[in-house]
């Protein structure tokens, strides 16, 4: 049975009175953070410590700062030497995203601490980290099915690693990933120290803690069930109006995540969307790891400004300032509410959730908000009511539409369309850059994007006339990625500032 600490998490102070080393201070603070989340503050006393602990916090809460500093801390001390194909560290994730976007968190501290990384995932060759792994690393951030192959052809060992992440360990156990977990963590030495975070802590993760921890102490930062703190909104509407409001919401100033239930589905939404002039992409497994990894970092440099993913994205995925998370097809259970809705409203930044639902879909959402824990406001409308302008407020921005995408071949191939994803297609650029080679954020100097054509009205045809005659420059947003999962390089301590509180949040 796991130790607890009382629930009251002591008053955030700065990360050398917690005991982070000092050269991975002075990193931190280069990157713009130097004021510990409550997650942070309550875990890292004992994960430095060397202790097992087990860390829930509601998703966007920081547990990736929570976990990495005692990992580089524990290596950066040690007089362990680096060894061809046996990496010191372990640090699991359960999609590639995620543990592209951890790697990305943790590669500029490690730098600073001369420790190397590497991330190990499928969808990709494998030859690449094969010889990384050959060459030696310090740290590997993987998806389980890729590291155990690896392990199983020999260009792996976990017998040297001296400290194991679990990140997401409740959506491993989702996912199914517990088996090939389970074999994993059997390979690494028992006296090594682990560490498990996770949103939520059920029946499938006492299975890994029981096995796996050592006398460990839990950390829970907020209520079991933690609704993100933001207005959500449920719309009930006639199913022939569902992509007029959903083109009149997505058109608003600001990044838009749509969520919906199936690949195909979020393949149609993403393409009736951009027919309507809105400058969306596509993410979800039908698409190639190289597809996928493109259209996110599209989304994240403001290229794109609308993402519509499956629950792919639901998990993990961090890019700043998501002003609206719609729920285009509403979730099967309260997990992935809760969890869709926490990519909006992170790192103390703001947010509004909506989710739409026909006549035959109220009950089960209804139900569904009473599990999550929320109270939302419940409206029925049409294209054009003036609710649409208060929850995505600003003027809509339209481009012009482009020729629909080939449909995604199988087995994770992306979009036929020049080599690019279908979000990508029309002439080699995106949505977002069909104003002149440029993005319609960014088109010339900041001035207002171009009319809508006639076509793309006709498309949006639910839409009254004061919303969709208006067409303005969306917001394209500074810093893509905060330091707790950004993908490319290491941000400024300029451009990762936000009153002192970013990064792996």
């Amino acid at each position: 049975m796991a130790a607890r600490r009382p629930r009251t998490v002591p008053t955030p102070t700065s990360f050398g009175d917690l005991g982070v080393p000092a050269p991975l201070v002075r990193a931190l603070a280069g990157l713009g953070v130097t004021t510990p989340f409550p997650i942070q503050a309550a875990t890292l006393p004992d994960a430095l410590a060397g202790r097992d602990v087990l860390g829930r916090g509601r998703t966007g809460s920081g547990k990736t700062y929570a976990f990495a500093l005692p990992l580089l801390a524990r290596l950066a001390a040690s007089a362990t030497p680096r060894r061809p194909g046996r990496p010191r560290a372990l640090v699991l994730a359960p999609t590639r995203e995620l543990a592209t976007q951890i790697e990305a968190s943790i590669a500029p501290l490690a730098a600073a601490v001369s420790l190397r990384t590497l991330t190990v995932f499928g969808g990709t060759p494998p030859g690449r980290q094969i010889a990384a792994l050959r060459s030696g690393t310090d740290i590997v951030v993987a998806c389980p099915g890729r590291i155990a192959d690896h392990i199983g052809s020999g260009h792996a060992s976990l017998d040297a690693v001296e400290i194991t992440v679990l990140d997401e360990a409740d959506h491993m156990a989702e996912l199914g990933f517990l088996p090939t977990v389970r074999k994993l963590l059997d390979q690494t030495p028992r006296q090594g120290q682990r560490l498990f975070f996770s949103a939520t802590l059920d029946a499938g993760i006492d299975v890994l803690v029981r096995r796996y921890l050592s006398a460990p102490v839990t950390h829970s930062v907020d209520p079991a069930t933690s609704p993100v703190v933001v207005p959500h909104h449920m719309l009930n509407i006639d199913r022939r109006d569902q992509l007029a409001i959903l083109v009149e919401l997505a058109a608003a100033p600001g990044r838009t995540l749509v969520f919906a239930r199936t690949k195909r589905r979020a393949k149609t939404l993403t393409r009736q969307l951009v027919a309507a002039g809105v400058s969306a992409t596509e993410l979800h497994g039908n698409l190639a790891q190289g597809a996928r990894s493109r259209n996110l970092q599209a989304f994240a440099d403001g290229e794109v400004t609308t993402l519509v993913a499956t629950d792919i994205a639901a998990r993990g995925i961090h890019v700043d300032d998501v002003a609206l998370v719609v729920h285009a097809d509403p979730p099967a259970e309260y997990k992935a509410y809760l969890h869709r809705s926490g990519r909006t409203a992170r790192a103390g930044a703001t947010g509004t959730v909506v989710t739409l639902m026909t006549d035959d879909q109220v009950t089960g959402v209804r139900q569904l908000a009473r599990q999550a824990g929320i109270a939302p406001t419940t409206t029925r409308l049409r294209p054009g009511h003036e609710l649409l302008a208060q929850i995505a407020p600003g003027p809509r921005t339209f481009v012009a539409p482009r020729a629909p995408a080939a449909p995604a071949g199988g087995s994770g191939r992306p979009a036929k369309a020049g080599g690019q994803s279908a979000a990508r297609k029309a002439g080699g650029q995106s949505a977002a850059k069909k104003a002149g080679g440029q993005s319609a954020a960014r088109k010339a100097g900041g001035q207002p994007g171009k009319a809508r054509s006639q076509s793309a009205a006709k498309a949006r045809g639910g839409l009254n006339s004061a919303t969709s005659s208006t067409s303005s420059q969306r917001t394209s947003g500074a810093a893509a990625f905060s330091a707790g999962s950004r993908i490319g390089t290491a941000r400024s301590g300029a451009a990762g500032r936000s009153g002192g509180r970013r990064g792996g949040r």
